[in-house]
């Protein structure tokens, strides 16, 4: 009896579908977008290398996609890391340890969170100085980020 019990609690488990398993919930979004936007923060700095780009990269899915709307970008994961290697190469990473990316509020959907974020400096005062609020949609795959849609 113990044998036919454990063959069937294996067979319904070995037939859950995987996607059910690979769902990315509130919780996992909210991890995922933090992950995110500390990995880009450190890239944006100055001093940033390419160990930093492949870190923030490897939060991405495989087959990820980053589109902003107004600037007509679109990437995949190969395509994008090359631009964030033109901007190193050229220098265009300048933030210093004061420049700081904040989540100001999510709207967690089924498989997606919408985000307004900001960039902002910390003053002498230690007051985190907010500038123009952003949109972007979050899509997720398997746990991992797997689009950025900028609306920008």
């Amino acid at each position: 009896m113990k044998f036919i019990y454990l063959a069937l609690c294996f067979a319904l488990v070995a037939f859950i579908p995987t996607s059910f398993a690979a769902q990315c919930g509130a919780t996992c979004q909210e991890q995922q977008v933090k992950g995110y936007f500390a990995a880009l923060d450190k890239v944006s700095k100055k001093g940033s290398n390419v160990a930093d780009i492949d870190d923030l990269l490897s939060l991405m899915h495989a087959s990820v996609q980053y589109i902003h709307v107004e600037y007509e970008a679109n990437f995949d994961k190969s395509s994008w890391r090359k631009a964030f290697l033109r901007n190193l190469k050229r220098g265009a990473y300048k933030k210093t340890k004061d420049n700081e990316i904040r989540v100001l509020r999510a709207i967690p959907g089924k498989g997606h969170v919408a985000i307004e974020y900001s960039h902002g400096v910390i003053d002498k005062a230690g007051v985190w100085q907010q500038a123009q609020a952003r949109l972007v949609l979050f899509g997720f795959t398997e746990g991992k980020i797997s689009l950025i849609k900028e609306y920008w």
